[in-house]
């Protein structure tokens, strides 16, 4: 997968001469001392990341962690003390000002937690306003802003004035007017935390909508767990201006790096975050092709059943997309009464769970159904099996852990 943006020792200093903190950090000196002595204050160290194309990448960590200040460098609202910002494999901090300029109206967009909407503007112009900036005819740019609203469902407010807008509905132009110039790139700064939890929530369905459609690379920064692990295809977590860990939220459940994030995490449920994916084996219950002679193949599936001491498996197509579950009574069924049709012998009671799904509502399906259930993903296509025992297995994993 091909790399969007990459960090490399990325460092930045606050103070009148930051090389003599840089030299004190790497004498091994830490940013509380280097305050102490100085004055200066570190709030980037030595920061490195790949985020890849189509990601949402998020950044979380607590207040003074310096995430704010790392998605600040990427753009060079804030210039780097050293290191590189690669995007596209262009280093953004040897840009000079006309390159960045073009860079930012052209392929990156910022949404801040304020609006900052323009007041005397018009819905439509503030959407507008990134491409007239980049010198785009009215006409044209106008045309654009009307698909941006109507894709965040503002497309009827377009002549409103934004005092004359919910906080969610102002914060949804913001999100159009970063949209309107097609970024292939975002860095969204606690871009919902000011909206209350219902217009959060909206709002992350609605950047994940627009996500699937577009796959542009987002750089999320967030202080909320929730809404890292809703939106968060990996999650970096920044402590004292260095990151500690990358990983998805369940690499970072299930193998905190340290103590610090560990706490961070500390009495999470994780039931609340972990999907069905995130359980599911693949080796536990057999999985055979669908036969194209249905009365060999089920007398092969039910000698190796009867091999493995099983009773159920999963049936796919040449593509692994999961047609559904057979027995061994169900196939016998069907061989001794002479019905040499794969739809007969299928099981109606287990049907494809989605790998999606968080672990509190497959609790639901498992407490019903004590067969073993097929996990797939978005194509339908086989990830793994869960049953009950691998549930109670993880659940008590989980209890050990906490």
């Amino acid at each position: 997968m091909k790399q969007k943006i990459v960090a490399k020792g990325l460092h930045k200093i606050f103070g009148r001469r930051p090389e003599v903190a840089m030299e004190m950090l790497r004498k091994g000196q830490h940013k509380d001392e280097i305050f102490e002595q100085t004055g200066m204050v570190v709030g980037v160290r030595d920061v490195n990341f790949a985020v890849n194309e189509g990601e949402i990448f998020v950044i979380m960590g607590l207040s003074g962690s310096g995430k704010s200040t790392l998605i600040r460098l990427l753009n060079r609202l804030i210039d780097p003390t050293a290191g590189q910002i690669l995007v596209d494999g262009v280093d953004v901090a040897t840009m000079n000002k006309a390159q960045l300029i073009e860079l930012r109206r052209r392929d990156m967009a910022m949404v801040f937690q304020s609006f900052a909407l323009l007041p005397h503007l018009t819905v439509l112009d503030n959407a507008a306003f990134g491409l007239d900036v980049a010198g785009v005819g009215r006409k044209e740019r106008e045309l654009r802003a009307l698909e941006v609203l109507d894709a965040v469902g503002l497309k009827a407010f377009a002549h409103k004035r934004p005092a004359e807008l919910s906080g969610g509905m102002q914060q949804r132009v913001g999100l159009a007017r970063a949209l309107a110039v097609n970024p292939s790139l975002m860095l969204m700064d606690e871009a919902f935390s000011a909206l209350d939890p219902l217009k959060r929530t909206e709002m992350q369905e609605l950047l994940l909508t627009l996500q699937k459609e577009h796959k542009r690379t987002v750089i999320f920064v967030s202080h909320d767990l929730d809404e890292a692990f809703r939106i968060g295809n990996r999650i970096a977590i920044m402590e004292g201006g260095r990151i500690v860990q990358i990983g998805t939220p369940e690499e970072i459940l299930r193998n905190p790096a340290d103590d610090y994030v560990r706490a961070f995490f500390k009495g999470v449920d994780v039931k609340r975050y972990l999907t069905a994916k995130d359980i599911a084996l693949q080796d536990e219950v057999l999985v055979i092709e669908a036969p194209s002679d249905v009365a060999a193949g089920f007398e092969s599936a039910i000698g190796r059943l009867r091999q493995m001491r099983r009773n159920y498996c999963f049936v796919v197509d040449t593509e692994r997309r999961v047609l559904g579950a057979v027995s061994i009574d169900s196939m016998r069924r069907c061989l001794e009464e002479g019905t040499m049709s794969l739809e007969d012998a299928l099981l109606d009671d287990i049907q494809p769970i989605s790998g999606d799904m968080r672990i509190n509502e497959l609790i639901r399906h498992i407490v019903k159904n004590p067969y073993p259930l097929p996990i797939v993903n978005g194509e339908r296509r086989y990830v793994g099996a869960v049953t009950q025992t691998i549930l109670l297995r993880n659940l008590a994993q989980e209890t050990g852990n906490a």
